[in-house]
């Protein structure tokens, strides 16, 4: 593949633009900002909430969409909400029960907090976005995975190897980057998708150029259409400067 009609940057976020530390690189900022110089879009599509991402955009002074909690939210440029799906609050309720049966780490997302420890006295009080389990017990973890996917309404990824995510079914970075795409009178071809986990699966699979980062799971690999360096060497920059950026 040569350099594409790249309009629009789609990146996640832990695990790909951050390092381990928590920081973005020096390197990505500059390859990110020049890339916004020649025109290009850049979108962070994360699992994140608003809250725990948007300070993130406004350090890189990003001036375009934010997809957040795997495509549940998508934010405009001045934090106005575009989109939200809804998990609902059963869903939520079931989820938290089967974690603490199984003893797993959790955590949920509402529309305006996030738990980890514990949850709120009344469930169904709040709006919620995604729900997650982390274990790092295999078996555990594939007792839950045949749990959720027996219900079959839920969108399921994961972040890490470790812990399973759960979105409203039919929300997925894909279908919010379809939408944003939509919004910026651009297609999928005018898209390069970076990331490392299987909630990245869908973007990377659907955009023009697909790239897993070196540090990915072997499964993002192998939809990926090139493979950059790990989140600790710049692979956000490396992926731009290679599909992106006009010498």
């Amino acid at each position: 593949m040569e350099k594409q009609n790249i309009k629009l940057v789609a990146l996640d976020m832990d695990g790909t633009l951050l390092n381990k530390a928590g920081e973005i690189s020096e390197e990505n900022r500059r390859a990110i900002k020049e890339a916004e110089n020649q025109g290009v879009f850049v979108v962070l599509s994360t699992g994140r909430s608003y809250a725990t991402c948007s300070d993130f955009a406004k350090s890189m002074e990003l001036q375009s969409y934010l997809i957040t909690v795997n495509g549940s939210e998508i934010y405009d440029n001045q934090g106005k909400l575009v989109e939200r799906n809804i998990v609902d609050s059963e869903s939520i309720q079931w989820m938290w029960e089967l974690s603490q049966k199984h003893g797993t780490h959790f955590w949920a997302i509402s529309c305006d907090n996030i738990y980890r420890a514990e949850m709120p006295e009344k469930i169904h009080d709040s709006q919620w976005l995604k729900f997650g389990f982390d274990t790092d017990d295999e078996s555990i973890r594939q007792i839950i995975m045949d749990e959720l996917v027996s219900k079959g309404t839920f969108e399921i990824s994961n972040s890490s190897p470790t812990n399973i995510e759960v979105n409203a079914m039919g929300v997925n970075k894909a279908k919010a980057i379809k939408l944003v795409c939509s919004l910026l009178d651009i297609t999928m071809e005018n898209v390069m998708a970076v990331g490392d986990s299987l909630n990245d699966l869908a973007m990377i699979s659907e955009a023009k150029v697909g790239v897993a980062m070196g540090n990915a799971q072997e499964i993002v690999k192998e939809k990926a259409d090139w493979i950059t360096a790990t989140n600790e060497e710049d692979g956000v920059a490396k992926a731009i400067r290679k599909w992106v950026l006009s010498n």
